[in-house]
């Protein structure tokens, strides 16, 4: 296992820098120069609202969400960001479907940015449920800086593990 598990499958020069920031314990500061705020979306109907509005301007024929909130079984770790859930039933002879999706709950102290990646990213699994081509089309077409966004969450992941963020 790598000694940064939200970074596997990145090239070993780019590991490199990282690893001579960490050393210098300089993540955290280059992190908070980067992304100095806190988004302000702390609560579920927030979550809600602001996944809402996100689908209403960019997946307008997308199916509606019946359910957004900040999730504390979701870790990152695990590969788990956040998810969206597709719920099919059948209801008195009528087939009843819902979107649901959940966020890390440490994303409440994440910068805007990085809620707009993850949202962007589970937004996206409503009209693509891979993680193909079309899928990161859509997710850039919504945020257009969405790798390198992904990237830099990524490196939060690992200073906030590494206990090198400073506190604010």
């Amino acid at each position: 296992m790598s000694d940064f598990p939200y970074l596997a499958g990145y090239p070993p020069a780019l590991l490199e820098r990282v690893r001579a920031l960490v050393a210098d314990r300089r993540l955290g500061t280059w992190l908070a120069e980067r992304y100095p705020e806190r988004h302000a979306v702390q609560t579920d109907r927030a979550l809600y609202q602001y996944l809402a509005e996100l689908r209403q301007r960019y997946l307008k024929n997308a199916t509606p969400l019946a359910k957004v909130l900040y999730d504390n079984r979701q870790h990152p770790v695990h590969g788990t960001l956040g998810t969206n859930t597709f719920v099919a039933r059948v209801q008195g002879g009528k087939l009843k479907s819902k979107n649901e999706i959940r966020i890390a709950t440490l994303f409440r102290e994440a910068p805007p940015q990085f809620l707009k990646m993850i949202a962007v990213h589970e937004l996206s699994h409503l009209k693509e449920k891979e993680h193909n081509k079309a899928f990161y089309q859509l997710c850039c077409h919504m945020e257009p800086d969405y790798h390198q966004l992904e990237f830099d969450l990524r490196l939060w992941l690992t200073a906030r593990e590494l206990n090198l963020m400073q506190p604010g």
